[in-house]
């Protein structure tokens, strides 16, 4: 069964969390460790510090990816906007302009991008749309108006991404 991407990416950031915490932070705290009296060693502190950092980072990525991989990926729809999305919308207020954006989980939200969150109010007005839906936001400047252009669902995606062109 495939997986979100998200997750690929988040397991990738907890081995090179791991291995900080494993291989080189053991390293420096031997070296402040050899500095002396703990008791007042910046570097003891420090390295500490980010050890405990690094532990609690470790199993929140873990509760996460547990989280993530609970997302049936078969239970999200194949011809409406659901999460993985990516979406070409009409904007009516801004004279047609076209805006894409991609429905992402909240690790991937990034507003340069167009990566926004089911959760948000341009992302909650998306779910369930097809191509040529009208849409109505309430957003921080006001109530504004777009047209589902263009949708690619995350099957669609991932399918592409696979070598595959089916969906």
């Amino acid at each position: 069964m495939a997986e979100l991407p998200v997750i690929k990416r988040l397991r990738k950031e907890m081995e090179v969390l791991k291995r900080e915490l494993t291989v080189d932070l053991p390293k420096e705290l031997e070296r402040a460790r050899a500095h002396g009296d703990l008791s007042e060693n910046a570097e003891w502190a420090m390295a500490k510090q980010r050890q405990e950092f690094l532990r609690a980072r470790v199993g929140n990525l873990e509760a996460r990816i547990g989280e993530l991989m609970m997302i049936n990926l078969d239970s999200i729809p194949r011809d409406t906007v659901g999460l993985g999305s990516r979406v070409s919308l009409e904007d009516l207020d801004e004279g047609g302009v076209i805006i894409e954006f991609e429905i992402v989980v909240p690790e991937e939200v990034d507003g340069a991008q167009n990566r926004i969150s089911l959760s948000s109010p341009l992302g909650r007005a998306l779910i369930g749309k097809t191509e040529e839906d009208d849409i109505e936001v309430v957003t921080p400047k006001g109530k504004r108006a777009y047209i589902v252009k263009r949708l690619t669902t995350i099957h669609a995606l991932l399918a592409i991404e696979n070598g595959n062109s089916k969906a």
